[in-house]
């Protein structure tokens, strides 16, 4: 019997080289706009760099590689930058301009404040994401920037946490989490838990907390985070 030929068609391995070609493209990273954020606000803020890494607790030299690309910061040193320049970390992290499909800034007294939504859908391929220092990557789920609700899509790389071993954040608002995959440990006070698929978790964020990926396999997680910009700025706990 003659060997059947099962090399696929021309046609085939174009389109199998045309989808690795958009998931290189759709991997390949972006230039970072966090760093030029972070100096804007800084210097709008008036603070010279060893005067906000003196209120940050970490070095001048830290916060410039920072503000320049070469270091992505932790999600503990985010939280405290956004907690020291007094905004939530959605808007350190992503651009908030409204998209021309939603609408414009409604004017309140003699301040401009982002419209509510009457409809909006946030496409997978535009969205928004950032990878954080040990190892997360933060997705913003919402279209539109809400300045009470931060709405993410959390991946945890094995390993992965929120801040270094034994260091905890806490800061204004509640949480809300939702695991999709993976074990994700979460701190909570004196209280630790292991989340798996399914399992989700509510606290306040003043409580210190700490997550981090326990397992060996990525942790996916939905995160929702109200009221961050209410209080006062949070510190990070021993």
């Amino acid at each position: 019997m003659d060997p059947v030929d099962v090399r696929p068609s021309d046609a085939v391995v174009a389109t199998r080289r045309r989808r690795r070609g958009a998931s290189a493209a759709k991997s390949a990273p972006a230039p970072s706009v966090l760093g030029p954020r972070l100096r804007a606000l800084r210097l709008g803020r008036g603070l010279s760099l060893r005067e906000l890494a003196a209120r940050l607790e970490i070095s001048a030299s830290s916060v410039s590689q920072i503000e320049t690309g070469k270091l992505q910061p932790s999600v503990r040193t985010l939280y405290a930058l956004a907690s020291e320049f007094g905004v939530t970390v959605d808007e350190v992290l992503f651009d908030q301009a409204l998209p021309a499909e939603g609408r414009p800034a409604r004017t309140t007294g003699s301040s401009r404040v982002p419209a509510e939504p009457g409809l909006a859908v946030q496409r997978a391929a535009g969205r928004p994401a950032i990878t954080l220092d040990s190892g997360v990557t933060w997705e913003r789920l919402m279209l539109w920037a809400d300045e009470d609700v931060e709405f993410i899509e959390a991946t945890y790389a094995p390993g992965g946490a929120s801040g270094p071993d034994d260091t905890l954040v806490h800061h204004s608002g509640h949480e809300f989490g939702y695991v999709l995959s993976g074990n994700l440990r979460v701190v909570v006070g004196s209280d630790a838990f292991v989340l798996a698929p399914g399992d989700s978790i509510t606290f306040p964020s003043s409580t210190p907390h700490r997550l981090s990926n326990v397992g060996s396999e990525m942790a996916r997680a939905i995160w929702v985070v109200r009221g961050r910009r209410g209080g006062h700025p949070g510190h990070e706990a021993p």
